[in-house]
């Protein structure tokens, strides 16, 4: 049970500190949709999308108003599409994309993720099917967001998908040249991709999930930051265990805000509820950013030395404090460090502060890895996956989910700036050594095999 002062505390994270629900993700199992009849599929996945659907964006608007917190978006994740499309031309799963994107409209719901393929050990007829219609299929839709996981633990890396996926992050870029290849921003590259995240652009339904689920990401940085400002106001001689202890009971009152929005919602819709992902998800509001909290422990910027050992701190105390506060966790959780996102951090970046170097160190610690990072144009499609294999290995070699979402902007160099609109932000281009030219290493193809690690057994 809360106190008094708890629940004063937790009206004041709502009122002045940035503390909302960042999303309800509704998951629908859409593998009995699956066939060879393209017609026939679009119909079943229109149709159980809109049953489960119907009412969620009311729901979630009625359970906001009730308790005063605000849930910022409403989405949908589905089985991955290259699976229930799996029989289905690289055409037709485009077609398939411009469905889900339909029904997304229709409902008022802001992403909806699952075009998604999962290949760290291989490459069905399927997936590459899937894969060869992901630029297409975002440039031609607003709402619909793409994964694919190519490396985990247990399999190593898919070396030849990764190469692909260079390739495919690089024709979506071109095909959205016009809004600095807006595309790549709804495509994630995953190692070790949990089945129950939230959080776009890499949501979508586990194959073991049931027909429905309801997963919520809570988020609240500014209400971190707010929360360790106060404190060292009040006694600047705290140690960094005693600010990690701080750190782990605002997390426990978030994630708490976020569980009872979550199962409201789920029993107003009669579906199961599934988990609270307990991520600090920045946007580009000022105060709601998670580089801001870098500054309040005593650091010039996010990306100066110290930085690494303070996202681990940070990361360790929210998942500590969540995972106490929810009886079931899942998705991401930790720290989200979305350059263009977070307006603290694409600051930091356009100051110098931080280079995708140091991005990929911190990201051995972080929730996801490489998110939201905007780089040259001209950067080949080789190195694209080059970039994409290091952020994989430092995943499967830590037993722990890394992402890659990178934005090659056509016609822009580094130090140029890129605008992708709403909470997309936007980011100062990052710069790539040897940007340009072929990358031996990584057409060797094949896959790098699991670390013995992997033999858990």
């Amino acid at each position: 049970m809360l106190t008094d002062r708890e629940i004063i505390s937790t009206l004041e994270m709502l009122e002045n500190e940035n503390l909302d629900v960042r999303t309800v993700t509704l998951g629908i199992n859409l593998l009995d949709c699956a066939g060879d009849d393209l017609d026939k599929v679009k119909n079943k996945v229109h149709g159980k999308i809109s049953h489960f659907a119907e009412n969620l964006v009311s729901v979630c608007d009625h359970i906001g108003q009730k308790y005063g917190i605000p849930v910022v978006n409403k989405r949908i994740a589905v089985s991955p599409i290259a699976v229930v499309g799996a029989a289905l031309s690289s055409f037709q799963l485009t077609d398939i994309a411009k469905t889900l994107d339909d029904v997304a409209q229709e409902i008022g719901v802001d992403f909806i993720g699952g075009f998604s393929a999962l290949v760290q050990k291989g490459i069905a007829r399927g997936d590459r099917a899937l894969i060869e219609a992901i630029p297409h299929a975002l440039a031609a839709t607003e709402r619909v967001c793409a994964s694919v996981n190519v490396a985990s633990t247990k399999a190593g890396i898919n070396m030849d998908a990764v190469l692909l996926m260079g390739k495919t992050i690089k024709q979506a870029a071109e095909l959205t040249a016009e809004k600095d290849g807006l595309a790549c921003a709804k495509l994630c590259v995953f190692a070790n991709i949990p089945e129950d995240i939230p959080f776009m652009a890499g949501a979508y339904l586990g194959i073991g999930e049931g027909d429905a689920v309801i997963n919520v990401g809570v988020s609240g940085p500014g209400v971190v930051k707010k929360a360790i400002d106060r404190a060292l106001d009040s006694n600047p001689d705290l140690d960094l265990g005693q600010i990690s202890e701080l750190i782990k009971k605002t997390a426990y009152k978030v994630t708490r805000v976020g569980e009872l929005i979550g199962r409201e919602v789920a029993k107003n819709l009669n579906i199961s509820f599934g988990v609270v992902d307990l991520s600090l998800a920045p946007t580009p509001n000022v105060g709601d950013s998670v580089g801001e909290i870098f500054q309040s422990l005593g650091l010039l910027s996010i990306g100066v030395p110290g930085t690494t050992a303070a996202l681990a701190l940070l990361n360790d105390a929210v998942k500590k404090g969540g995972a106490f506060a929810s009886s079931r966790v899942g998705g991401l959780s930790g720290a989200f460090i979305p350059v263009s996102e977070d307006l603290n951090i694409s600051e930091a970046v356009r100051n110098g502060y931080i280079g995708l170097d140091k991005l990929e160190a911190i990201t051995s610690v972080c929730s996801v890895g490489l998110d939201m990072v905007a780089i040259p144009g001209d950067t080949s499609a080789d190195n694209v996956a080059a970039i994409i294999a290091d952020e994989m290995a430092i995943g499967v070699i830590n037993n722990k989910t890394t992402a890659a979402r990178l934005i090659p902007v056509p016609g822009k160099a580094a130090g140029d700036s890129a605008y992708f609109g709403g909470l997309l932000g936007q980011s100062t281009i990052i710069s790539v050594n040897n940007g340009q030219g072929s990358n031996h290493f990584i057409r060797h193809g094949g896959s790098i095999p699991a670390p013995l690690q992997s033999l858990t057994n």
